[in-house]
């Protein structure tokens, strides 16, 4: 796989969202699972898989599971619409393309994928010999695993998720006290956002999980939610405080680039540095850089993103805003002198703070 985010097409996810756990159609399909029937299910509308019907039965009404189960004893295929509301047709014979390339040896899931290939529509071949659902979306295919496994899955991501959060909470720490210090080289900001997108990367491949899991996969999502708390906030803060000459646009250009940087180049500084802007001569272990303060400010409670940005913008660098005045901070637009006091001593508490983190 080329990159960290494992790639999944928009209409597989779309057809394992109508399958997933705690939905009628995956009652249906466990049961057919569990009786060993078999199935072939094909999704399309009723303009779309005319052409490959021959004989069967015509039927009109809303998805049942028990309805579904029953027609599944039945040796053709059952026909729903494309949204998987209602079942239109049972015991057909379908008649796809025989010249569309297929993989598959059994008479059922050969039918399935030239089917979902030459209507790109979503079939599911359930054997009746083993416990394997294969999906055809298209010219994707996909094989469900169970429940069991798929929570294994989760759980030994969410492990290693949290292994690398308390990495990226580490070198965030560190860049804060560098910060403060004036000590800040190109290393340790391409180090920060390298953690990143290796947290923000292996997260994506547990949302694949939660689809899967449904109603199973709850306990999951709040987990890796409260792991990427503030995680994709700070990426975006520490490009407002590292890319040279930042617009609005310069900034969604780098975590765009960022996101879709490969794993073999995400391991390299110098590529995440071109990311930001500066040149490949620059030397990342030697290039000190200077924070404008955005990361910093954004921690200081009831600061808006507008002033934060007005303050950064009036005094440039957090060692600007540190060594200022309260009077000059309180001048800058939407501060006041409340605000300003905030700012000061907010600063001033965080740079205590994240002393402490690291050397206490």
């Amino acid at each position: 796989m080329d990159k960290l985010r494992p790639a999944m097409e928009d209409t597989l996810v779309e057809a394992l969202e109508m399958i997933a756990p705690g939905t009628l159609l995956r009652q249906a399909i466990d049961n057919i699972v569990r009786a060993r029937t078999g199935a072939l299910l094909v999704f399309a509308d009723e303009g779309q898989i005319k052409p490959l019907i021959s004989g069967g039965i015509d039927i009109d009404v809303a998805l049942k599971p028990m309805i579904l189960y029953e027609l599944a004893k039945m040796d053709g295929a059952i026909l729903l619409d494309s949204a998987g509301s209602h079942i239109t047709h049972a015991n057909v014979q379908l008649m796809p393309d025989a010249s569309i390339e297929s993989q598959e040896t059994g008479t059922r899931h050969r039918t399935a994928e030239r089917v979902a290939k030459q209507l790109g529509a979503l079939a599911i071949s359930i054997s009746a010999a083993r416990d394997v659902v294969t999906v055809y979306v298209g010219g994707v295919r996909y094989i469900m695993d169970p429940i069991r496994v798929i929570l294994s899955k989760a759980d030994q991501a969410l492990l290693t998720l949290e292994r690398f959060k308390t990495r990226l909470t580490q070198v965030a720490t560190t860049l804060s006290v560098l910060e403060f210090r004036e000590a800040v080289t190109l290393f340790d900001v391409t180090s920060m956002l390298q953690r990143t997108e290796m947290v923000l990367g292996l997260s994506h491949l547990i949302e694949r999980y939660i689809i899967e899991l449904g109603t199973e996969g709850r306990l999951v999502q709040l987990q890796m939610e409260e792991l990427l708390l503030n995680v994709r906030e700070d990426r975006a803060a520490v490009l407002a405080d590292y890319v040279p000459a930042p617009t609005a646009e310069r900034l969604q250009e780098a975590k765009e680039a960022l996101i879709a940087l490969p794993s073999d180049e995400l391991i390299s500084m110098d590529s995440i540095a071109r990311i930001l802007g500066y040149p490949p001569e620059v030397n990342v272990l030697e290039k000190h850089v200077h924070p404008r303060g955005y990361r910093m400010l954004r921690k200081i409670p009831r600061l808006g993103d507008q002033v934060i940005t007005n303050v950064t913008t009036r005094f440039g660098s957090l060692l600007a805003i540190l060594g200022a005045p309260i009077e000059e901070v309180a001048a800058v637009g939407g501060v006041g002198e409340a605000r300003a006091r905030d700012i000061k001593e907010g600063l001033a508490r965080l740079r205590d703070f994240d002393v402490l983190e690291r050397h206490g």
